[in-house]
């Protein structure tokens, strides 16, 4: 698995959306990150002014050999069950404990291991989150961004459900921001068919102007904000809020009540007739279980309808089940693909190799019946369209087809470059992720640690609906495709301002499939 938190965010705001979206208004999503006095208790302490640290800065703390043997040494165990009725296997240690199971951990697994910096000492730390969030690699990418940007925790009870859940409970839209500071731009980017945000009336790129009657756009007022953060994330189901918005030049308010929202991954599905032939075209934002179903009967609706190329809209998808990728990545490819390496992880060098994931031609049974002989459209060509938020299993789609010899041609922005991934690992109530392994496809090749650049580059459309012929980026990859030339950029309704969704880090992840079933 991969994540990173969203980009823009202010530590000024309180948590928002319980980790079910994104971390809107805090610096990394449910206690991830490290360094959040907000997330994980007070930010590291690296000695009180005018006293000698415990541990000399030019000496690294020991690794524990035997780390295992620190798990579940809790400072504070949980008592109870967990959600499955078991009992925790929290037992009476120290934080020092499960700092010792951390660092030995993280030597054993990190794929950087060699890079944590050897002055980062257990002593200067307070609690386990921070001095996990300073366990990975300084070191910057080729475009000076850092190279690890994923290392993240949840509370373990947040992750088993997150990772479990097919509904949200909120309005059933999605937003694209700005930043969470003052002044914000906030555009409704998705809204799920059939949920409260659809039947209000809420369209894609209506702008965000208040939220019970607080202004949203400029308020930084700390009590205020909170009010937006309770409006716009509700806890329940059946809650009243209501919002603001600005479509052109209207300004109108809609009621809403919160409700459980079923997300649907795959939408938009249609075939354009074009004079070089008839292309497919669907949107597709998540890799969850619940798409495998979906993509399965929207491929077979392309082939029924003669579709002979493919317009593969995966700019808000920020990943998910690599199995899942790899069907799909069958699905576009045909036969040619069937067996071969859809993507290979590469652990440390303490680590065993795992087989390879294959370009799958059959279903693994997340939501279409275990075996079933998955449809193809057998491409030598496909067109993805990519943002920023086009993150980690997305990625391996395009690096799996490229590694078999499919031209994919990207049409958008630079992808948000998460070639990593990570198995979770809990510790007394914590689960920790860190990088783990890199994936490669079949040519060996998985170095885009700053995303994969756009064959053409073209804005985000706002002020049209996904799957309109009309739409900025589909409009550039019909025409790209007919004439093999980037049309010019149009105005993108972003105002100039880089967007990215809003949205936790659950859904800007590769799952590793499990090793056995």
């Amino acid at each position: 698995m991969t994540s990173h938190s969203a980009p823009g965010v202010s530590t000024a705001f309180p948590r928002l959306l319980a980790c079910a979206v994104a971390a809107l208004f805090t610096l990394a999503a449910c206690g991830g990150g490290g360094g959040n006095p907000s997330i994980g208790g007070p930010a590291p302490v690296a000695s009180d002014p005018g006293t000698t640290p415990t541990t000399p800065a030019d000496t690294a703390d020991p690794i524990p050999a035997d780390y295992m043997s620190y798990q579940n040494l809790c400072a504070a165990p949980r008592t109870g069950v967990d959600a499955e009725g078991l009992p925790f296997p929290d037992r009476q240690g120290t934080l020092q404990d499960e700092m010792k199971f951390l660092r030995g951990w993280s030597d054993a697994t990190y794929l950087w291991y060699s890079e944590i910096p050897s002055t980062v000492h257990m002593t200067d730390y307070t609690n386990a989150l921070d001095y996990f969030a300073a366990l990975k690699t300084p070191a910057l990418t080729a475009s000076g961004k850092l190279k690890d940007r994923f290392h993240f925790t949840y509370t373990t009870a947040e992750w088993d459900a997150l990772t479990n859940a097919s509904q949200d409970t909120g309005y059933g839209v999605t937003w694209s921001v700005n930043s969470t500071a003052a002044p914000r731009t906030w555009l409704a980017a998705i809204v799920e068919p059939g949920s409260p945000a659809a039947t209000a009336g809420i369209q894609r790129g209506d702008l965000l102007t208040a939220v019970d009657g607080i202004d949203f756009i400029n308020t930084d007022d700390e009590d205020q904000v909170a009010k937006l953060g309770a409006g716009l994330s509700p806890d329940t189901a059946g809650e009243h809020h209501t919002l603001t918005l600005r479509r052109g030049d209207k300004t109108f308010d809609v009621a809403l009540t919160s409700a459980v929202v079923t997300t649907t991954p795959v939408k938009n599905v249609k075939v354009f007739d074009t004079a070089a032939g008839k292309v497919g075209y669907l949107s597709f934002e998540d890799h969850n279980g619940v798409s495998e179903l979906q993509l399965i009967n929207a491929v077979t609706t392309l082939k029924n309808q003669g579709a002979t190329d493919l317009v593969l809209d995966m700019r808000y998808n920020g990943g998910g089940l690599l199995y899942v990728a790899s069907e799909l990545g069958y699905m576009i490819a045909g036969p040619m693909s069937a067996g071969k390496t859809f993507e290979r992880a590469i652990y440390n060098d303490k680590t065993a190799a795992d087989a390879p994931i294959p370009f799958r031609n059959t279903a693994f049974g997340f939501s279409a019946p275990r075996n079933m002989a998955l449809p193809y459209l057998g491409l030598k060509h496909v067109t993805v369209l990519t943002t920023s938020d086009t993150c980690s299993a997305s990625e391996a789609v395009i690096n799996g087809l490229r590694g078999v010899d499919v031209q994919v041609d990207l049409i958008g922005g630079t992808t948000c470059g998460k070639p990593y991934g990570f198995v979770p690992m809990p510790n007394c109530g914590t689960t920790y992720f860190t990088i783990q392994f890199k994936g490669v496809n079949a040519k060996g090749f998985g170095d885009y640690p700053d995303g994969f650049a756009p064959t053409c580059t073209v804005p985000d459309d706002m002020a049209h609906a996904l799957g309109d012929p009309a739409e900025g980026m589909l409009a550039a990859a019909l025409s790209y495709r007919a004439t093999n030339a980037c049309p010019a950029a149009a105005t993108a309704r972003a105002r100039g301002v880089p967007m990215h969704l809003a949205r936790s880090q659950l859904k800007e992840i590769a799952i590793y499939p499990p090793k056995t079933r």
